[in-house]
């Protein structure tokens, strides 16, 4: 089996409802964006790293700092969305033509992760051709005793084959009989880190999925995957990369860069 195409796509918007313009807020004397960007860039096994953006400012300062842009509609729900809208051009970056979509990796990287460890992505492409060409890759994380009940923490359900049952901001499982501030005692939680790789026929698919009420309610777009039947499977990382959605989480990833 050939090596696997990859490339690495940043939905980029600005208007964010928790926190506005959160991708260009400095951190380290650098925009939030670039950061990530640059630690995509690290990554080994990639073959691009794009912006995928409604936003002609993110468009302008991406092409400055040497990442090619893709423009995409205003209206896209979701990052994956955004992505969908622009698959074949993910997929011709990554050096493949319309008959190579099912060997081809588009992961899906937040634009809020500024603290991304590359070796997340190299794992991913690790996993793909491991797995024979997933549909769908995700990674989790052994979640810490205080992070279990926090709602700004995305848990995972597995399967014993390491498939994602479900996504919730709510604890999973629910212990019954145990006091919640001891569930930790019992099993391993896992948490979401928010990177999902697609194989590119699949990500082509997202316009023709029906809408979730599931997504809908949690505001997690994975869950129109769920609902659609469609495997995801996770790999096991040591640790979250700090999604920033709030500007408490915006100081917490300034104090981690300057440390």
């Amino acid at each position: 089996m050939t090596h696997p195409q990859v490339v690495v796509a940043v939905p980029a918007r600005l208007e964010s409802a928790r926190l506005p313009g959160k991708l260009l807020a400095e951190i380290a004397g650098k925009p939030m964006l670039q950061h990530v960007l640059e630690r995509c860039q690290q990554a080994r096994g990639v073959a691009a790293v794009l912006v995928c953006t409604d936003s002609e400012q993110v468009r302008h300062l991406a092409q400055a700092w040497g990442v090619s842009a893709l423009m995409t509609s205003p209206h896209c729900s979701s990052g994956s969305e955004r992505l969908a809208s622009v698959v074949a051009e993910l997929v011709a970056a990554a050096g493949g033509a319309a008959s190579d979509f099912d060997e081809t990796l588009v992961i899906n990287v937040q634009g809020d992760q500024p603290l991304l460890d590359p070796g997340v992505i190299e794992a991913m492409v690790a996993q793909f051709e491991l797995l024979q060409r997933p549909a769908l890759l995700t990674p989790v994380y052994p979640l810490a005793a205080d992070k279990i009940h926090d709602p700004n923490v995305v848990k995972v359900l597995r399967a014993r084959d390491g498939r994602a049952i479900t996504f919730s901001r709510s604890a999973l499982p629910h212990l019954r009989g145990v006091p919640p501030q001891q569930w930790g005692e019992h099993t391993t939680y896992w948490g979401h880190v928010g990177l999902y790789g697609y194989r590119a026929d699949v990500l082509a698919g997202w316009a023709a999925l029906p809408t979730s009420p599931l997504e809908d309610l949690e505001k997690l777009e994975q869950l129109r995957l769920i609902d659609a039947g469609i495997p995801l499977l996770t790999y096991e990382v040591d640790q979250d990369c700090l999604s920033v959605d709030t500007p408490e989480q915006l100081e917490q990833a300034r104090a981690l860069a300057g440390a």
